[in-house]
């Protein structure tokens, strides 16, 4: 058992060490450059780093190009939705009219013929009774 323990420690150990110091230099990054002591070395550093800003600043670009292109389409959808939703709400609102506009012609009813009648008999007594009034007066 400690033979096993001693043989997973001894792969592991060098596995890790290695890691960390391969994992220091891979990754790229902003580095100290004023731990370097010599010119060409701090050089080497900041242009390094420069590098490094001009990539990250190239990636995000483009990620924010494509979040601003997949924004507009985004939006020019939404605007037909609109547009479709508006016809929608005003074919709607004219049906809406037109029903009330019937609506308020049947609440009207057409003259009756009996109507006319009555007033006309109405006139007629009246034009009677100034006839009356005038053969009185003579």
């Amino acid at each position: 058992m400690i033979g096993r323990f001693f043989v997973g420690v001894c792969v592991v150990v060098p596995c890790l060490l290695s890691a960390g110091i391969a994992h220091a230099q891979d990754v790229p990054g902003i580095e100290i450059c004023t731990v370097e002591k010599t010119m060409e070395r701090r050089t080497s550093c900041l242009q390094s780093n420069v590098e490094f800003l001009q990539k990250t600043i190239a990636r995000l670009d483009a990620q924010h190009l494509q979040k601003l292109d997949a924004a507009k389409a985004q939006i020019e959808v939404l605007k037909a939705n609109i547009a479709a939703l508006q016809k929608i709400v005003s074919d709607l609102q004219a049906a809406q009219h037109k029903p009330a506009d019937e609506a308020k012609k049947a609440s009207t009813p057409p003259p009756d013929p009996a109507a006319k009648d009555a007033t006309a008999k109405d006139a007629t007594k009246d034009t009677a009774a100034k006839d009356g009034a005038k053969q009185g007066a003579k």
